[in-house]
């Protein structure tokens, strides 16, 4: 791992030893038993237990795995193998989650013949604890987007799969001309849940391409969009776990899902490629 990891509080390349990091500096990380590393700093927490909980994790990783949204992981695969280096390339997800899309990356890759390096991040440690068991070859951190622990320059590709935008941040580890994958939910993403728990569902206009420049120049976007179906509760109830939706709901929308035993729901989502400048 010589010089693929970044210090967090002096931005010295960590140097590993079996399972520990240590930088030039003397600060010094230790691998948990899970097997990823902590490099969240305590005084950068907004919170004692930031990011998704545990509950929403296992959620999100029930949902995730019945593969509903396979099609638009292997869009996203594409996406990265078409873009990537001829030689072996180092990659970062950032708001990896449990791990579902890096994953499914990281076989990818694989199957594509390439040696490339994979890094999940998240600042959620529940997550990065249920990414750790679906792949031993990622190196998954839990670390804040807001300053990713690689040192300048050092990625050639960074994939942001429903995160928020910090486009300074993005930049910094990123190569000249290195690629950057934003995925967003377009206007009609979970429409049909959305009008079953709002009574009024309003248009976000969310504009990653404004928010982007002028550190990134747009290539290209990819609409990924169709429909699939749930056909028992439990899904129905997991999928609702897994967004924020479910922390706005009244009572009364409570008892009308645990009623639910189908639904039917459109995938609508904004694949785009942006190119460091």
């Amino acid at each position: 791992m010589s010089n693929l990891l970044a210090c967090p509080v002096c931005q010295q390349p960590l140097m590993q030893q079996e399972n520990n990091l240590r930088c030039s500096a003397g600060h010094s990380f230790d691998r948990a038993k899970q097997g990823y590393w902590n490099l969240l700093l305590s005084h950068k927490k907004k919170s004692k237990d930031p990011g998704d909980n545990a509950e929403m994790v296992q959620s999100r990783r029930d949902f995730l795995d019945q593969g509903h949204y396979c099609q638009l992981s292997a869009q996203i695969n594409q996406l990265v193998l078409d873009n990537l280096p001829v030689e072996s390339s180092r990659i970062l997800d950032m708001g990896c989650g449990e791990g579902f899309y890096t994953a499914a990356l990281e076989q990818a890759l694989s199957e594509a013949g390439r040696q490339d390096k994979l890094i999940g991040l998240d600042i959620s440690k529940h997550a990065v604890k249920a990414a750790c068991r679906r792949s031993k070859g990622i190196d998954w951190l839990v670390a804040s987007g807001a300053n990713i622990p690689v040192p300048a320059e050092s990625l050639d590709g960074l994939t942001v799969l429903f995160s928020r935008l910090m486009p300074d941040a993005f930049a910094k580890p990123l190569k000249q001309d290195a690629f950057l994958l934003q995925a967003w939910t377009g206007e009609r993403h979970l429409i049909e849940l959305r009008e079953l728990i709002y009574d009024e569902v309003r248009a976000s206009h969310y504009d990653p391409v404004k928010q982007l420049d002028p550190l990134f120049q747009l290539e290209s976007i990819t609409d990924v969009s169709y429909g699939f179906e749930l056909n028992d509760n439990h899904s129905i109830q997991t999928l609702l776990g897994m967004t924020p939706h479910s922390q706005r709901m009244p009572q009364h929308k409570r008892d009308q899902f645990a009623m639910l035993t189908d639904l039917s729901l459109t995938l609508d989502v904004k694949l785009g490629l942006f190119r460091r400048r």
